[in-house]
């Protein structure tokens, strides 16, 4: 099944580097960016993560929480944001039970290979909980300037 605009994003229920389980519900009456990275210290998943953490003040400026997601154990998300100083949660969705409801498994190609993995995708939640926007297939240059814009522009 797809996920629609306007429809109630799935919830989760996930571990994260706060030691917590982290649910959607929990960000109810605030914007959640959910944003779904294939792997923690490779390049493009770094520089994304350091670009969400270079703007964390400003999504919290606009009452929006940035929340990471990548199949990798916490152990590896705990390492991955103490190196790079990420102010945010990452979950990890080792059984990709999240990813799968996201839509965001899939088959990849890469020079010439093919495996099953997290295609870059980020999500904009609305405070009641709904989808209110979708990017699949970031590209990361730029993208997180795109992504506060898009939660400014909806300030009213």
């Amino acid at each position: 099944m797809e996920l629609q605009i306007g429809q109630q994003a799935p919830d989760f229920a996930l571990p994260s580097t706060n030691g917590e389980t982290v649910r959607l519900r929990d960000y109810r009456g605030k914007k959640v960016v959910l944003y779904f990275y294939p792997k923690d210290n490779t390049p493009g998943c770094t520089t994304e993560a350091c670009d969400f953490r270079d703007k964390h003040e400003a999504f919290s400026d606009v009452n929006a929480a940035i929340i990471g997601i990548s199949t990798d154990p916490v152990k590896s998300h705990e390492k991955f944001a103490g190196k790079y100083g990420l102010p945010f949660v990452l979950l990890a969705d080792e059984q990709r039970q999240v990813a799968n409801a996201y839509g965001v498994w899939k088959l990849k190609k890469n020079y010439g290979r093919e495996y099953e993995g997290i295609e870059r995708s980020t999500f904009l939640i609305g405070e009641d909980g709904t989808l209110l926007r979708e990017w699949r297939k970031v590209k990361v240059a730029g993208h997180v300037d795109e992504a506060l814009e898009a939660v400014r522009t909806l300030q009213g």
